[in-house]
C-alpha cells in the first residue's frame, strides 16, 4: 500500500505500508542496531517517536513474548528498507507485521533508509508524519509542522505505571501502598536490597538486572513524592530511563532533590538527566541523539572502553554542573560528550547509556553490582 513520509523541513520520501492503512506523527530518529527490533519497539523511551532502522533487512527472526520491554509497542511507527514476512527462528511466535497491526502501529518499507538517516544526521531529529491516505507532500509537511514538539513535552506521564508493583514470574505484580508509605510492604527485607524504582519509562530487563544483583524492586509511579519513598525505608533508589525532554518533568526533579543523600541513588538515561537537573545542572537536546548498540564509552576510573547500548536525545550539560556537585565518570569517545557522573557525598551516580543491554552488548552490566555494593556499604 502506497504511503508518504514527510519531514517538517519539507523533505519527503515515498514508501509503502506493510501493515495496512494509517497515519502517524512523531519525532523521526534512527537506530543503528542490527538486531533487537522488538526490544526497540517496546522501549518506553521511544514514546512520541518513529524509528528508522539502519540495518536494511528487518523482521527475519519474527517476534516472541520474551523480548518485550514494556506492556505495549511504544513507537508511533517503524520504518525499514526491506521487511521480511517469513521469519526463521526457533523462538518466533509470529510475524513482525502481525505484531504491529495488533498494536495499531504503522510499519513502513521500500524507503531509502540510508538517505533518511543521512538527512537526520545532517539536519537533526525533527517532527515527521507518515500517511497512507494523504499523499499530498505540501499537506503532509504542514501537518508535520503542526504536530507536538519533543522539546517541552512531558512524555513520562504517558508511560509511567499507574500503580506500584513488584516483579513476579516475569511480569508486574501490582500492590497498594499508603501515601504515608508502608515499610512492611517488603517481602525480603534483610535478605535482599530493598530498591524503590521511580518509573519514568522503565524497561523490564532493568528490573531483571537489579534482581540478579540481589535487589527486591518496588516500581512506583513517577509522581510518587519523596515523603512516601522515605517512609518505605528502602536501601536504595533507582531512577529509570524514559522518553522526551527531562525539563518538563519538574515534579520528579523536586522528588530527587529531596532524596539526595538519603540512600544510594542510581540513574540510567533519563534518570541521569533528572539527577543532573536535581543537582543544579541543565540539559540540552542532542542534534540527532544516540540510538544503537555500538556506542564506545570510556570509563575514566579504569581507562577501559565499553561498547554500550544507547537511546537518548537529551543530555546533561557538564559545563552547567560545578565540580562540587558532580564528577565526570564516563565519556562518549565519538564526541567526548557526558556519559556518566557521580557525587560520592550524596551517594549518587548515573550513566547515560543502557547497561541492561536489551538489546545490546553486556560490557556495562557491572553497574548493577556496583549499585548493590553501595547499598551494602551504606547499610554497614
Amino acid at each position: 500500500m502506497k504511503a508518504l513520509l514527510a519531514l517538517e523541513d519539507g523533505r519527503t520520501f515515498p514508501c509503502r505500508s506493510f501493515t495496512g492503512q494509517g497515519e502517524a506523527t512523531g519525532e523521526m530518529v534512527f537506530n543503528t542496531s542490527m538486531t533487537g527490533y522488538q526490544e526497540i519497539l517496546t522501549d518506553p523511551s521511544y514514546a512520541g517517536q518513529m524509528v528508522t532502522m539502519t540495518c536494511p533487512l528487518i523482521g527475519n527472526y519474527g517476534v516472541n513474548p520474551e523480548d518485550i520491554e514494556s506492556d505495549r509497542i511504544q513507537v508511533s511507527a517503524l520504518i525499514v528498507k526491506e521487511y521480511q514476512d517469513f521469519p526463521s527462528n526457533f523462538q518466533s511466535k509470529g510475524t513482525l507485521a502481525d505484531y504491529l497491526i495488533k498494536g495499531h502501529v504503522l510499519g513502513i518499507e521500500d524507503l531509502d533508509t540510508r538517505a533518511l538517516t543521512r538527512h537526520i544526521r545532517k539536519s537533526g531529529a525533527m517532527r515527521a508524519i507518515i500517511s497512507t491516505s494523504d499523499l499530498d507532500p505540501d499537506s503532509l509537511v504542514e501537518k508535520a509542522r503542526k504536530s507536538p514538539s519533543m522539546e517541552g513535552s512531558d512524555l513520562v506521564e504517558k508511560v509511567t505505571t499507574k500503580k506500584p508493583y513488584f516483579w513476579k514470574y516475569n511480569q508486574p505484580d501490582y500492590v497498594n501502598i499508603r501515601e504515608s508509605g508502608d515499610p512492611l510492604i517488603w517481602r525480603y527485607k534483610g535478605k535482599k536490597h530493598s530498591v524503590v524504582a521511580l518509573d519514568f519509562g522503565i524497561k523490564y530487563n532493568i528490573i531483571r538486572c537489579l534482581e540478579k544483583a540481589g535487589c527486591e524492586v518496588l516500581v512506583v509511579p513517577a509522581t510518587t513524592c519523596a515523603q512516601t519513598i522515605k517512609a518505605l525505608n528502602p536501601d536504595g533508589i533507582f531512577l529509570s530511563n524514559g522518553p522526551g525532554d527531562p525539563e518538563p518533568v519538574s515534579y520528579a526533579v523536586k522528588t530527587i532533590q529531596d532524596l539526595l543523600g538519603f540512600v544510594p541513588i542510581f540513574g540510567i538515561c533519563l534518570g541521569m538527566q533528572l539527577l543532573g537537573l536535581a543537582m543544579g545542572g541543565k540539559t540540552l537536546k542532542i542534534k540527532f541523539g544516540h540510538r544503537g548498540g555500538n556506542q564506545p564509552v570510556k570509563n575514566l576510573a579504569t581507562g577501559k572502553v565499553e561498547i554500550t547500548s544507547q537511546n537518548h536525545g537529551f543530555a546533561v550539560d557538564l559545563n552547567s554542573l560545578g565540580k562540587e556537585n558532580a564528577l565526570l565518570t564516563h565519556i562518549n569517545l565519538n564526541e567526548d560528550s557526558l556519559e556518566g557522573l557521580k557525587n560520592d557525598s550524596l551517594q549518587a551516580f548515573a550513566v547515560q547509556y543502557h547497561p541492561e543491554a536489551s538489546p545490546g552488548p553486556h560490557d556495562a552490566a557491572y553497574l548493577f553490582n556496583q549499585f548493590a555494593e553501595k547499598m551494602k556499604h551504606a547499610k554497614a
